[in-house]
């Protein structure tokens, strides 16, 4: 079923807050940021398995990557899929820093930063300044909903390197690989058909 999805990055729904919109396979998708008491997990690993996970390599579909997670036992998928959420794909984490980046810091301009070929309309690559802070306060630094100025991962693993994923910094907005196994934040979305 279809639904109508806020223009507005940070509106208020009644699950949380509306990211912006997202192509997934052709289908298109709201993405939805839960508030953060139930949607930001402490530390931990993406998988203690170190051998790549058929099916969790997509830059766009989170859902998709988390549910092949699960399955191969990891327990941070688990705990998104048990809370009908999914740990955010590297295009979805990248949509979250360019709509909600809590800090002041010059942008990282480096490789991909900012090229977002699953967001509608795909978007171009950061430069310093842009995007800016986020205006909304809850999720400026220290905001009952902002991101730490820290690493968060992704549920992309890394194409050339079974034993890496995905992340991507909330102070800058870099990009970056570690190993699976790992200690590092994690915050869950959700989204719609729109």
């Amino acid at each position: 079923m279809k639904t109508k999805f806020p223009d507005k990055p940070g509106t208020e729904m009644d699950d949380g807050f509306a990211v912006a919109r997202l192509n997934v396979d052709g289908a298109h998708y709201g993405l939805i940021l839960p508030p953060k008491a139930e949607s930001e997990h402490a530390p931990i690993a993406w998988n203690d398995s170190l051998k790549m996970i058929k099916g969790a390599l997509s830059y766009g579909d989170g859902l998709a990557n988390t549910k092949a997670m699960a399955k191969a036992g990891s327990q941070l998928a688990q705990w998104a899929l048990d809370n009908k959420m999914h740990i955010p794909s590297l295009d979805e984490m990248e949509l979250l820093y360019r709509h909600f980046k809590p800090g002041t810091a010059k942008n990282s301009c480096y490789a991909r930063a900012g090229i977002n070929l699953s967001a509608v309309p795909p978007t171009y690559p950061y430069t310093p300044d842009s995007p800016k802070q986020t205006n909304l306060k809850a999720f400026r630094e220290g905001g009952a909903e902002a991101f730490e100025l820290e690493w968060y991962r992704t549920s992309t693993q890394h194409a050339a390197g079974p034993d890496y994923a995905w992340m991507q910094h909330f102070g800058d907005g870099y990009q970056d690989l570690n190993h699976k196994s790992d200690y590092c934040r994690s915050r869950a979305v959700r989204r719609k058909k729109i």
